[in-house]
């Protein structure tokens, strides 16, 4: 069957636009990974609820769950109460820790029905009020509540990157004793998180320093400190070589996970490099790997398999459909991660929290549709058109 609609083209005007009619990417069953992949999922919102969607915080928990389940079924962890999830950007902390309670709970389902279900949840200090915190002594404490809370679920800690921190740390000296601190505590190995300016503003300077370099030394100093409490660390830069050089520095058994949105396929796939087989590839926690999971799943399945060249050919067309939702201004990206799972089915309506949705231009969410489509990522491509048409004409084209 051939779909056809008219999409704005660059120009401003409409032009018709037909589907490749080419099969939407299906992983293949019980293959097992040679990467670990987490994909940081989104939430999705409650259109119904009687709640200011700017000020008011309502998710619909069925259909959230219902995702974080398919994302397990495709064998992919999930990053849970990550800034995909809008931490930080209309999830706050209260709803955050119910998200984590929710997803532990059916992890456990889950794996009881003889599935996987990796998890790992987001700590930080996002409950702290901003412009009333003074102290490293006060970032610390936000910390510890945030971990105090998850370990007490029994969940994995990913340590993220702290606005108070970035607002009040005065030296790299005061991001070694936050971290000192959190780490020296951890119950289990931890997932550290370094979140670039480009997806957060207030993050600019992190590990104390403007300079990538001396920030990096300052965040494998912390690492070398504790590498037994230390998992891996997820980095977000959306610079490929920073990326590999990090990773042929970390201590022997700590992970690198790419959350290079831009080069991913690359970086996962590995350069071989050393002796040590962590330093020669990087793992995935990645936000893209939530709009693009049946690729993700099927490629890392083939990469198992030592089928190389199949892997870049399932994944490579995924990334410039990754590089147009991550674009700047970046911190938008999860517009377009929903806008996909509303496309693909895996919710009824195209709203989020905070009314999101409304970040990104009907030009944007065209490209996005024209790219999901060359990617093999429309899942029910009639549902997918019709979903379009729909954006269309509430923007007044019919």
């Amino acid at each position: 069957m051939t779909f056809t609609l008219q999409l704005p083209l660059a120009s401003g005007e409409l032009g018709d636009y037909t589907l490749r009619g080419t099969t939407p990417v299906k992983p293949a069953a019980g293959i097992q990974f040679n990467r670990i992949a987490y994909s940081a999922a989104h939430v999705v919102a409650n259109p119904l609820a009687a709640a200011d969607p700017w000020l008011d915080c309502v998710v619909d928990w069925d259909a959230t769950i219902a995702y974080r389940r398919h994302l397990w079924s495709l064998g992919l962890g999930v990053a849970e109460a990550m800034d995909t999830a809008q931490r930080g950007m209309g999830l706050d902390w209260p709803t955050s820790l119910e998200l984590i309670r929710r997803s532990l709970d059916a992890a456990r389902d889950f794996s009881s029905k003889g599935g996987s279900a990796l998890v790992a949840s987001g700590c930080g200090t996002d409950h702290l009020a901003l412009d009333q915190v003074r102290s490293v002594d006060e970032v610390i404490k936000g910390y510890e509540e945030q971990m105090a809370a998850i370990e007490k679920l029994g969940g994995k800690l990913i340590v993220m990157a702290s606005r108070a921190l970035a607002r009040v740390a005065r030296s790299p000296a005061d991001y070694e004793r936050v971290y000192d601190r959190i780490l020296s505590q951890a119950r289990q190995p931890v997932v550290l998180h370094w979140l670039g300016d480009m997806f957060d503003p207030a993050l600019k300077g992190y590990w104390g320093s403007n300079d990538v370099e001396a920030a990096m030394d300052t965040a494998l100093g912390i690492i070398n400190a504790h590498p037994d409490k230390v998992d891996g660390i997820k980095i977000s830069l959306l610079d490929k070589d920073k990326e590999i050089a990090m990773r042929r520095r970390l201590p022997a058994g700590v992970r690198m996970y790419t959350g290079d949105d831009f080069n991913y396929a690359e970086l996962i796939a590995g350069d071989g490099f050393g002796s040590n087989p962590l330093h020669g590839k990087s793992d995935a926690l990645l936000g893209i790997f939530d709009a693009i999971a049946p690729a993700a799943s099927a490629a890392l399945g083939e990469l198992a398999q030592g089928n190389v060249d199949s892997f870049h050919a399932i994944l490579g067309p995924t990334v410039p459909l990754s590089r147009h939702i991550f674009a700047a201004s970046t911190r938008f990206y999860k517009t377009g991660v929903v806008f996909m799972a509303w496309l693909n089915g895996h919710q009824s309506h195209f709203t989020m929290v905070g009314g999101q949705q409304s970040t990104r231009s009907l030009q944007h969410f065209a490209e996005l549709f024209r790219l999901a489509d060359a990617a093999n990522l429309l899942e029910q491509p009639e549902l997918a058109t019709r979903r379009m048409k729909t954006l269309l004409a509430l923007h007044g084209v019919e």
